[in-house]
């Protein structure tokens, strides 16, 4: 993948890292959905609608993520009036989710902060990343222990998931994460400990991770970005080239 406009790559990226967290249900199918189990709207959702019928999907959405609260993402890999569709059907909006990308050999480099180290996390390490970084996500510590769990058993993905740690004096502070897969490198789960934010840890672990990307070959970066974070990823060389509409649906 050469351009940050080719939009089918970074969906795919995007929906093959969220079906690996699917360890109690998943399916790349019309509606593709996934089900981690772990109760957070994050873990659990719709990812894609085809040509089928929205009310016989809804159904089964309803059906296969039943007592866990999940999303309906709607981006550019959904066939259109999707969004009107469940609006009408009770469906509320979220929240936008900016689709962003940067050619990597156009990535602004980000200087470490004074005494900050970057490593790869292996699996020995997922329980503090996870700590770590499910703050940020508001992931309670009660979930903790079932995230690490499915994290650690991430399953069904083509691609190839590098964690990276940033540590302060010995303490994690920050975390994000490579997804190569699709010919894009996806960028995940960036996050910083509140004590130490404002000083460019989530940038820099960003730009480490775009560089590994490079460094395996690949040429494109994607990111979904919050609505306050996206400006930061925009400093850095990345554009908005699409948009997930996130949807929230009442019970049956």
């Amino acid at each position: 993948m050469d351009s940050t406009t080719d939009l089918r790559p970074q969906f795919d990226n995007a929906r093959d890292y969220y079906l690996s967290l699917g360890h109690a249900d998943r399916s790349d199918g019309d509606p593709a959905l996934y089900r981690s189990g772990v109760p957070h709207s994050l873990l659990n959702g719709v990812l894609r609608l085809g040509d089928k019928d929205v009310d016989e999907a809804l159904a089964e959405a309803r059906g296969r993520l039943d007592g866990v609260p999940w999303w309906w993402w709607i981006g550019a890999d959904s066939r259109s009036g999707v969004e009107e569709a469940l609006l009408t059907r009770g469906g509320a909006f979220v929240q936008p989710m900016p689709v962003m990308a940067v050619s990597l050999d156009r990535v602004a480099d980000v200087p470490a902060p004074a005494g900050l180290t970057v490593e790869q996390v292996t699996a020995s390490g997922i329980r503090e990343w996870v700590q770590t970084f499910a703050p940020a996500f508001s992931m309670s510590p009660a979930l903790h222990e079932d995230i690490s769990r499915i994290e650690a058993a991430r399953a069904g993905h083509p691609g190839t998931l590098i964690r990276f740690a940033a540590r302060i004096d010995g303490q994690m502070v920050g975390t994000a994460a490579l997804f190569d897969a699709h010919g894009v490198a996806g960028i995940y789960a960036v996050s910083t400990v509140e004590t130490h934010r404002r000083r460019g840890i989530g940038a820099h672990l960003t730009t480490v991770a775009l560089h590994t990307g490079r460094e395996r070959g690949l040429r494109v970066g994607t990111l979904q970005a919050s609505s306050a974070g996206a400006h930061v990823y925009r400093g850095m060389g990345f554009e908005t080239v699409a948009e997930y509409h996130i949807f929230q649906l009442p019970p049956a």
